[in-house]
């Protein structure tokens, strides 16, 4: 699954909020240093357990004391633990049978399931069932079955009609009705646990398509069939949906059938011969174009799509054929389904997910050719659930608490498939973005183990722990290991675990028996326990050495480790060439010689930067210029550039290294350059006109524009001009927002061509222009992007349409605060259009605010202003989504 969050960026989403100028590139900013400690200081002191002393008693520690001091801190009960679930009888088979009532959001089923115990006798069967609603349970051959139905109405336990021992199968029918709606709830980082949903089932919500889907993760399909529905539980499949002719259905497997079921009706047969848990069945019903991929060794590839995006189907989804070779081939393991169809439904509850050959996104994916020139999350997100048909559905988590060995492995799906295909820089650049994401979960809330047994929800287990911090730590494990061990022991993995469930001991035990080695020091540091090192790095020289010293800065709550085990290597630059040493760091503190000739230009610590940690390593500008120079990784020139920007000594270096940086070969140095000028020089200008014109990547000719239009370069006019007729829309968007600075009667003609564009970017730059000139008659425009933009672009678009607002007149801004609460408020919206609507009403509230100071205004004004506290209140106590909660602490 990919989750269905703000990327994990809090730290940067905060930033974005917090200011009023619009975000210029994709580059992002390296880790921070840890936070002084003194957690070195504490630890000491905890080991000094044998001289604690009473002050009561001149240190004589009485027995009253020792026993008070026992009773606080010897627990009396076993820690929770969130165990595997306890198998009593094998789901073998299930077949549905199902049809729909839109009218009601109802699902009509029929239900058979074939089982039989796992090992002990039984005649009882319980089965997940959440408010169903039953007509009849019987066997197969008709007998009636009695029945309870827990309080909470979500399992139901049958009686069966004998006991069944070891190996005997039986057959259980369910007649039944679910209406998911009626108890779902949203929550968590799947926003809602309906498990099917209806989307515009009766037809009232304008041109929005009449679509049914499915989200069965975590344990959501029983809301919709009775199920064993458990991470642990596999089973094959059988599904008869009876749909109106004019709609195409999906689901997992093969259809094998498509037969008039009467009444403009038809009735689809699909078939999964390969057994998979109950959380990856799917069903999607909808009027969609099915595009036809040419078949990959023999399995159809298809992509069902909304008819106006059809002709874009490998843009939006793309290089799945290439994927799917290069995954089978790198795994060892061929793609082992019948099919791979993709789909991108309304209203989705999550990123993606992984259905067994039936993968589900959100609309966030849509768009033209034209959208998503540059945009590599959709490869990114294709790829990551395609990942998953290895790990998570050949072998899956057998229990929510491991559930980093399906997306730790998804997560880093996508840097390897960067790193195929666009080299080892992207996907550098992808890790480092995912480490922030990780590094920012943090610091907002406690780290926790990857394997999480004591979790209190498993919902908490979508986070960017399972995902970011999983794919990292199975980068480092390949590091450690090499290449050709790494992936042998997960061809060794798959083989020995396909279709069946697992948990992180069968891993490690993987890797053990490929390699040889003990790996239980590896997996118990970044497995089972919490956190990351905290590294405070120095570095001298004399005699011919280079000192190193390492001291490990983390706080040791939360099960995090006091001293990690770090294998890591060094490289010590003397006339601009490496020397490679390895060190092993198992310290708290602790120095390293280094022998060196020359006093080195630069010591470059972890320069596969593989390890994830936080590391203060204070450099001076000659040691930044030369890591700029010399050192190959992404991180080291990115880190060289930003770090100098920021500095004001050695002025002539600096702009060395940034003239040499705007000319980088990866598009995210030239664009942190970019930000980093104030002044640029005159041969530093001539190469920022050149990017504008001419850089092959649009985020960063986007950010050139920002720049010459910030300095007002005398040649803004014609290159904003020629930006016009990019084939980009971002380039577009910057090109008309440098318009305006340049030639506003120009980009006042050119806007108004503009906005039949249905795109975020050209969207997010018209508004912007609107809202600074004022023009109320555009307030309608603006609204009728709402709903549609999303990501950073609605944080802008959000913005220049509370800033018209305040411009505007009571009932306009009542109008529009209404329109922007019903979007907060609605869980099934984009994250980022509730933050944006909140921050909204957050940011109109305060400006209206000031104007009632300034007029002394008592009436409606004062009126709205109090609706919309009241709004924000309701907005922050309807909120399910934990990041979003964290940054409403501010409204």
């Amino acid at each position: 699954m990919q989750r269905l969050t703000l990327t994990g960026l809090l730290a940067t989403l905060l930033l974005a909020i917090s200011c009023n100028t619009t975000r210029q590139t994709a580059a992002t900013t390296p880790p921070p240093p840890p936070a002084e400690d003194t957690a070195i200081v504490e630890t000491e002191m905890r080991n000094l357990d044998t001289m604690t002393v009473s002050p009561a008693t001149n240190g004589v520690i009485t027995e009253e004391e020792m026993a008070g001091t026992a009773a606080e801190e010897i627990p009396n009960t076993l820690p929770p633990r969130a165990i595997a679930f306890e198998r009593v009888h094998d789901l073998l088979h299930t077949k549905l049978e199902v049809s729909f009532d839109w009218e009601e959001e109802q699902v009509i089923g029929k239900a058979t399931l074939r089982l039989k115990p796992i090992f002990r006798p039984s005649n009882e069967l319980t089965l997940d069932a959440k408010n169903l609603n039953f007509n009849a349970i019987t066997m197969e051959d008709g007998t009636e079955l009695e029945y309870t139905y827990d309080d909470a109405r979500e399992h139901v336990t049958i009686t069966l009609d004998k006991a069944y021992t070891r190996g005997q199968e039986y057959t259980v029918v369910f007649d039944y009705t679910a209406t998911p709606a009626e108890t779902g709830t949203a929550g968590g980082a799947i926003t809602s646990d309906k498990g099917l949903f209806f989307i515009n089932p009766r037809g009232e919500e304008g041109d929005k398509p009449r679509q049914i889907w499915t989200q069965g993760e975590t344990e959501n399909n029983s809301r919709w069939f009775p199920t064993i529905d458990k991470p642990n539980e596999r089973t094959t499949q059988e599904l008869y949906v009876t749909v109106d002719d004019q709609y195409e259905t999906l689901s997992n497997g093969t259809l094998v059938s498509s037969e008039p079921a009467g009444d403009g009706k038809r009735t689809d047969y699909w078939k999964m011969d390969l057994p998979h848990a109950p959380y990856l069945f799917a069903l999607v019903v909808g009027d969609f174009e099915i595009v036809e991929d040419e078949e990959w060794n023999g399995i159809p590839i298809n992509y069902y799509m909304e008819p106006e995006f059809a002709d874009h189907a490998t843009s939006i989804f793309p290089y799945t054929r290439e994927m799917l070779t290069f995954f089978s081939e790198l795994t060892g393991v061929e793609y082992p389904w019948p099919k791979y169809s993709q789909v991108a439904v309304r209203d989705y509850v999550s990123g993606a997910m992984e259905n067994t050959t039936a993968v589900i996104f959100g609309e966030f994916m849509n768009g033209t050719d034209r959208d998503l020139i540059d945009v590599d999350v959709n490869e990114k997100i294709v790829a990551h659930e395609m990942f998953h048909h290895w790990f998570g559905d050949l072998v899956t988590c057998e229990s929510w608490s491991n559930l980093t060995l399906n997306e730790g492995f998804a997560n880093y799906s996508e840097y390897l498939w960067m790193e195929k295909k666009h080299g080892k820089d992207a996907a550098d650049y992808h890790q480092m973005e995912e480490w922030q994401g990780y590094f920012g979960s943090v610091q907002n809330s406690p780290p926790h183990e990857l394997i999480w047994y004591d979790y209190d929800d498993k919902e908490q287990m979508f986070d960017a722990h399972s995902y970011n911090k999983g794919g990292a730590v199975l980068h480092m494990l390949r590091h450690y290991v090499g290449d050709e061990a790494f992936f042998a022991s997960l061809q060794y993995y798959l083989n020995r675990h396909e279709y069946s469930a697992v948990e992180v001991d069968e891993l490690r035990m993987a890797f053990e028996d490929t390699t040889g080695e003990d790996l239980s020091w590896f997996f118990d540091q970044w497995y089972l326990s919490a956190g990351h090192p905290q590294l405070r790095i120095t570095s001298d020289y004399a005699d011919g050495n280079v000192s190193l010293r390492v001291e490990q800065l983390q706080d040791t709550d939360n099960n995090v480790p006091a001293v990690f085990r770090i294998p890591v290597d060094v490289d010590v630059y003397t006339n601009g060439t490496a020397e490679r040493h390895r060190i092993l760091i198992d310290m708290r503190d602790q120095t390293f010689t280094l022998p060196a000739g020359l006093e080195p230009e630069v010591v470059v610590f972890d320069p596969q930067h593989q390890l994830l940690a936080e590391t203060d390593f204070q450099k001076t500008p000659e040691e930044l210029a030369a890591q700029y120079r010399y050192a190959p990784a992404l991180l080291d020139r990115y880190v060289a550039v930003g770090q100098l920007a920021g500095m004001s000594s050695e002025p002539e270096l600096k702009d060395e290294i940034l003239t040499a940086a705007l000319q980088d070969s990866f598009y995210a140095i030239r664009g942190v350059a970019l930000q980093s000028l104030e002044e640029p020089s005159e041969a530093q200008l001539a190469i920022v006109r050149e990017i504008a014109r001419n850089d092959d990547r649009s985020q960063v000719r986007a950010t050139a524009l920002g720049l010459l239009t910030q300095i007002e370069d005398g040649e803004l006019a014609p290159i904003a001009t020629e930006a016009l007729e990019a084939e980009a829309y971002s380039v577009v968007a910057a090109g008309l927002q440098a318009l305006v600075a340049a030639d506003p009667e120009g980009a006042s003609e050119a806007a108004g061509a503009l906005e039949e564009i249905d795109n975020q970017d050209i969207s997010a730059a018209l508004a912007g222009i609107y809202s600074e000139s004022g023009d109320l008659s555009k307030l309608p425009y603006i609204e009728s992007r709402l709903e549609t933009s999303d990501n950073y672009q609605a944080i802008d678009l959000y913005t220049a349409y509370q800033t018209l607002l305040a411009k505007g007149q009571a009932a306009e801004q009542t109008a529009g605060v209404a329109r922007l609460k019903e979007i907060a408020l609605n869980q099934s919206q984009s994250p980022w259009r509730r933050l944006a609507a909140t921050k909204a009403i957050s940011d109109l509230r305060n400006t209206l605010s000031e104007g009632v100071e300034e007029l002394g205004d008592t009436g409606d004004l004062n009126k709205l202003i109090m609706e919309m506290g009241t709004s924000l209140e309701a907005i922050k106590a309807a909120e399910t989504n934990a990041d979003l909660k964290n940054i409403y602490q501010q409204f």
